[in-house]
């Protein structure tokens, strides 16, 4: 998989693409949202001032300035939470202390975080500190489900599943990240999958069953379209 989605997309060097907690936000507001209507809302919400003001913003403010990402009125009290426990535990916002920690630790802390997850955390330390983790969202866990290199489960385990086949090697992952999710993105999408396009139909368990008629990815197993 690596080969061929490399192959099609190239290179992907390992640079953090914004500061630590731009991407722990971020990926926080990105849940079911565009990555434009992600990067509206993070701005927006960085017009309400620094992190000390955001916390002390009405979170109804909150949410009306993350209105371009879906939930604002969830996510706001999130992030509101996420921000306070940081400054708590740690007297200010830097994350830097992350590069230092053991991966199982630092993914702790931040998956103990009110407002973050296993793909949030992982992005983090990917991304920012180059940490042998994989991040697993909704693209990476649908083109590595289909294509058969994991069995159907949820997106939790998903990550677990799939740390366990690979190398623990940032640049590697960072790489193969980031070609799964264009490819999800481009080809192995949702619905209607452009399986006479996919670099990985060759190898690929669902087109093996269906060929170009791969079902939508929330459709049961055996169900064909």
């Amino acid at each position: 998989m690596f080969d061929r989605v490399h192959e099609a997309y190239g290179d992907r060097a390992h640079e953090p693409r914004r500061e630590p907690m731009h991407e722990l936000i971020s990926t926080i507001l990105s849940q079911r949202t565009t990555h434009q209507d992600e990067e509206a809302a993070y701005q927006e919400l960085r017009q309400l001032g620094d992190w000390n003001t955001i916390i002390d913003t009405p979170t109804e403010v909150v949410a009306h300035a993350i209105r371009r990402s879906n939930y604002p009125e969830s996510k706001a009290p999130r992030i509101q939470a996420t921000l306070r426990a940081i400054r708590e535990q740690r007297g200010g916002y830097s994350l830097d202390f992350l590069a230092e920690l053991p991966v199982k630790d630092a993914m702790k802390w931040l998956t103990d975080l009110p407002g973050v997850g296993l793909k949030t955390a992982s992005l983090v330390l990917l991304f920012n500190y180059a940490r042998p983790v994989f991040p697993v969202d909704t693209h990476v866990h649908r083109v590595s489900t289909r294509v058969g290199a994991i069995p159907r489960m949820g997106e939790q385990a998903a990550h677990r599943a799939l740390l366990k086949l690979l190398p623990p090697d940032p640049p590697f992952l960072y790489e193969l990240h980031l070609n799964l999710l264009r490819h999800g993105q481009r080809v192995c999408t949702w619905t209607s999958p452009r399986c006479p396009a996919c670099v990985l139909r060759e190898r690929c368990d669902a087109h093996a069953i269906y060929g170009n008629n791969v079902p939508s990815f929330g459709e049961k197993p055996g169900k064909s379209s």
